[in-house]
């Protein structure tokens, strides 16, 4: 484990949605492909999947699915921006995904400033993204946030600064969001290179070491269960 990510393990309470939310009302959610319940789901249809997995939420008593890092999943063979039968294909995701209704409140998970955002309008893309650039302790990194409101890119700057917990952004609806079922996918990049308003947060087989390495797990700054 390197210094980025004993750094994130000794941060304390931290929530990237609705701070009212206990952790104790989260629940994991298994999108991978040896998930044989996802292979009778129509799972490219967003309000198939969205009534899926409001149905989990119910029957488990719980506001919010969580999972899907360095899980390996189906739900992307829909789109060419991960498989155009000219590359290897990108199925292994490498952020973290949180299920929950179009609205919620989206809140930075550190202090940090706006290095970047994009409507990245693509089918099974990320729709309305920002990035956070952090710096604790001088280990400089970033967040990723995906699948927001357009709202949330409406009125915003570079370099604006937000605290940890305060509202960033709020959840978009299938018809911005990539056409999935509203969630946010959060990431943690050490190095974004030259990526602006965007960072592949979907990965191939044969590029999972680097991706791995330079998106740690999130769930070491989240510590959800």
């Amino acid at each position: 484990m390197d210094a980025l990510e004993n750094l994130l393990k000794e941060i304390q309470n931290v929530k990237v949605i609705d701070d009212s939310i206990s952790y104790t009302e989260y629940i994991p959610l298994d999108l991978s492909v040896s998930n044989i319940e996802l292979s009778k789901l129509a799972i490219d249809d967003a309000t198939i999947f969205e009534e899926f997995i409001e149905e989990k939420l119910l029957k488990n008593n719980a506001k919010v699915a969580f999972g899907g890092y360095n899980e390996e999943r189906n739900l992307y063979k829909r789109s060419t921006v991960f498989n155009d039968n000219q590359t290897e294909e990108r199925n292994i995701h490498i952020g973290l995904d949180l299920w929950i209704k179009a609205g919620t409140p989206v809140l930075a998970a550190l202090d940090g400033t706006i290095h970047s955002f994009n409507y990245n309008n693509n089918l099974g893309d990320y729709g309305p993204t920002i990035l956070l650039k952090h710096s604790i302790k001088d280990q400089p990194f970033y967040t990723l946030y995906g699948h927001l409101s357009l709202e949330s890119i409406a009125n915003i700057e570079v370099g604006s600064y937000y605290t940890k917990g305060q509202q960033l952004a709020t959840l978009g609806d299938a018809t911005v969001n990539g056409n999935y079922a509203p969630h946010l996918h959060f990431q943690i990049i050490k190095d974004i290179a030259t990526n602006v308003g965007d960072y592949p947060g979907v990965c191939s087989k044969k590029d999972l070491n680097y991706y791995l390495e330079n998106c740690p797990d999130p769930n070491l700054l989240l510590k959800i269960k």
